[in-house]
């Protein structure tokens, strides 16, 4: 029988190992797990003379608060909306920026389309911000300077509510299908060459290769990059959407978010019990909408789940 080493043991086996990542430890649970106890302010009352811990219980009234008035629900399904469409669209389009980068000839010529491609991920939302104003806007923006020069009438992007999840998706999509596209470049190129070679043999073209090869060899890639942007579905990108929409109140029915009604909702009445309501709730569906999602997975394929 095989004695089994207890964690005093393993510490003095390891010890080098459990100090190099005791700050890291550390430092996770500083910055992590102590702030969580500021969950609490979502039940409470909250007064800044009392403090967290000394502010009266309130139960769910904050949650209720947040509902009843139908902000909840709307901001909730624009944060749903938003990542879903955000998703498909960017991850739909970084897969095939692969296999077309993948497919290229030309090593160096390769390499320069994949830089150029990776570019937009280094630039600042606060400067695609700046992009997107100077297009839009109504007086001096690049759109209607073109449709004066036409001789048609100039349009009010800001005021159309419709047009901007369009917009938003499409630049969303510009700056992260770069970045995303590398690790299903590096999954391509992992792919057995062998196959592509029976596949030449056999007469297959480049799109039965693309249909029959490279995307089935994929699939656990394409699935875990899902698997881990699905945990963050109801996490909507604060910096992208505050950056690009502003303090438009003509377009928060249709563009605000979660993170952006907490952030704006702490600049006009400070309810810090309302707002923590949110976060707790945003917190509480991410983990059940990923727990679920990866449940289905296991269910169809296990060896594709996280856990």
């Amino acid at each position: 029988m095989v004695k089994q080493n207890g964690i005093v043991e393993e510490f003095k086996k390891n010890r080098a190992l459990f100090f190099m990542v005791a700050p890291a430890v550390l430092l996770v649970f500083v910055l992590s797990y102590l702030p969580m106890s500021g969950l609490i302010l979502a039940f409470k009352n909250y007064r800044y003379d009392r403090g967290i811990f000394g502010s009266a219980w309130n139960g769910l009234e904050n949650f209720r608060y947040l509902f009843i008035s139908g902000t909840g629900i709307l901001i909730t399904r624009n944060t749903f909306l938003y990542n879903l469409l955000n998703l498909i669209t960017s991850q739909g389009l970084a897969i095939i920026i692969a296999i077309i980068i993948t497919e290229m000839p030309g090593r160096g010529y390769k390499k320069l389309c994949q830089s150029v491609i990776f570019l937009p991920y280094f630039i600042s939302w606060v400067i695609v911000g700046t992009f997107v104003f100077n297009i839009f806007n109504f007086e001096t923006g690049v759109m209607n300077n073109i449709l004066k020069m036409l001789r048609l009438e100039p349009v009010n992007v800001y005021s159309k509510p419709a047009v901007w999840p369009f917009i938003i998706c499409a630049f969303n999509s510009w700056k992260w299908c770069g970045y995303n596209s590398i690790i299903y470049i590096a999954a391509i190129i992992g792919i057995d060459q062998d196959c592509f070679e029976a596949a030449d043999i056999d007469g297959a073209n480049i799109f039965q290769k693309i249909w029959h090869i490279t995307l089935p060899s994929i699939q656990p890639a394409i699935i875990t990059m899902l698997l881990l942007q699905v945990g963050r579905i109801l996490r909507g990108d604060f910096e992208m959407f505050y950056q690009i929409v502003g303090n438009n109140g003509q377009l928060f029915n249709a563009t605000d978010v979660i993170d952006t009604y907490v952030f704006r909702s702490l600049l006009t009445n400070a309810n810090l019990g309302m707002t923590a309501a949110a976060t707790l709730y945003q917190s509480v569906l991410c983990f059940v909408i990923i727990i679920v999602v990866n449940h289905i997975v296991k269910k169809i394929e296990a060896d594709y789940a996280l856990f």
